[in-house]
């Protein structure tokens, strides 16, 4: 009887505990507040390459499963905490300088073109030759959306290439990369010079399609090979291929394929107070001063296998093309057909909650250099300048009208 009605009052004292545990709890966040989910209506076979996808994103690598010998990052989320855009620290730097004959030379017998300054123990990290002239530092960018984006038929993106000089200032144009013998398109793609195809991911737009850039990311960022780029990097300047002594390849194409259908799956970005009155005038803002001439609303996707890919509106605020933005963003370091002073559009989708994976604090541009949406506009220059003058023309209120509906995004 006593054992009894000892354990009624633990129950109730139980019971009382968890309610005023729940007061303590708050609430999830809203999905228009976070970036990680998957885009609605995927099958359940889908969801399973999904949610393996998203362990994998996750993996931190070390000595024993492959990581290095030279590196960047140990996993995929260090550059693309939640999926959102990196942080400053994680910024990596790729490296180059001008020949008097005005080629650019990538420096490969020093580890470029990029720079991995950390190595695993008893290993040198690569160091910052002191002629390099083009350094360009860069930071993760937003990882969600990706699958709609690469579902945008290479035709839709050139219909928007402006190539005359001579025109009203805003010459975008594709970059077209060659590709590595593992990726095989279909018919339905662009080829330009023989073998070149259209690049629509990275800064300067070089990996033409997710699986591409998962490689590219997997070798150069954390020194891992895969089945389908075997190869492990090494710091040449020890005079020696040796390595991390781990059998390569290190990852499976398994593996690697759940990575992509991770990314291609990740949900777009949502909108929020999209109905504001001041939201509503600074999007008209935004069109009327030319912004969206480059940062375009949306684009449509073409035939998918993925049907929540397959022909839908991709309100991504990007062209996707290369832009001469001036001397004040330049890094001078060419990629493809790009110049140091190119860049792609960077998708605006997933601006206003840039912070909310980084502390409170949202850093923007290509290397995180400001916080500040106003310095981040005045700094376009080159093919943004009449942009630029025009929001500098605006009224107080239409420039915080315009910033606001930046933030919606």
């Amino acid at each position: 009887m006593f054992l009894n009605k000892y354990i009624l009052i633990i129950f109730a004292l139980g019971i009382a505990g968890l309610t005023a545990c729940a007061d303590l709890f708050t609430e999830a966040p809203a999905d228009n507040e976070i970036f990680d989910g998957p885009i609605d209506g995927l099958t359940a076979v889908q969801l399973k390459g999904f949610a393996d996808g998203d362990e994998a994103f996750g993996q931190t690598f070390n000595v024993e499963t492959g990581l290095g010998p030279v590196f960047n990052q140990t996993a995929c989320i260090s550059c693309h905490p939640a999926d959102g855009r990196g942080h400053p620290s994680t910024n990596l730097t790729r490296f180059g300088k001008m020949r008097p004959d005005g080629t650019f030379d990538y420096m490969l017998e020093f580890g470029g073109p990029q720079l991995q300054d950390r190595s695993i123990p008893g290993y040198p990290a690569e160091t910052l030759p002191g002629d390099a002239t083009g350094i360009s530092v860069r930071g993760g960018p937003i990882a969600v959306g990706l699958g709609l984006i690469e579902a945008i038929p290479d035709q839709t993106i050139l219909a928007n290439e402006s190539l005359d000089p001579d025109g009203p200032g805003i010459t975008g144009r594709a970059n077209f990369v060659e590709v590595p013998d593992y990726l095989e398109f279909g018919a339905d793609k662009v080829v330009r010079d023989g073998n070149k195809y259209l690049g629509r991911f990275g800064r300067k737009a070089t990996a033409v399609s997710l699986l591409h850039q998962t490689v590219n990311a997997y070798k150069n960022d954390m020194g891992i090979s895969t089945d389908f780029d075997p190869v492990d990097i090494f710091n040449p300047t020890i005079g020696s291929t040796i390595g991390d002594n781990v059998a390569d390849p290190e990852l499976s194409a398994e593996t690697v394929q759940n990575v992509v259908i991770y990314l291609k799956t990740l949900r777009p970005p949502e909108r929020r107070n999209e109905n504001d009155p001041e939201v509503v005038q600074g999007e008209q803002l935004f069109s009327t001063i030319g912004c969206a001439s480059c940062h375009i609303q949306e684009m449509q996707s073409g035939p998918s296998l993925i049907e929540p890919l397959n022909f839908k509106a991709v309100k991504l605020y990007s062209d996707l093309l290369l832009h001469d933005m001036g001397p004040e963003l330049a890094d001078n370091f060419p990629e493809g057909d790009a110049t140091g002073t190119e860049w792609r559009t960077t998708p605006l989708w997933g601006l206003g909650i840039v912070e909310n994976v980084l502390g409170g604090t949202p850093f923007y541009l290509h290397d995180g250099r400001t916080s500040d949406l106003t310095e981040v506009i005045g700094l376009h220059k080159g093919e943004a300048q009449g942009s630029n003058d025009r929001f500098f023309a605006l009224s107080e209120s239409g420039r915080s009208a315009l910033l606001a509906f930046l933030k919606s995004l």
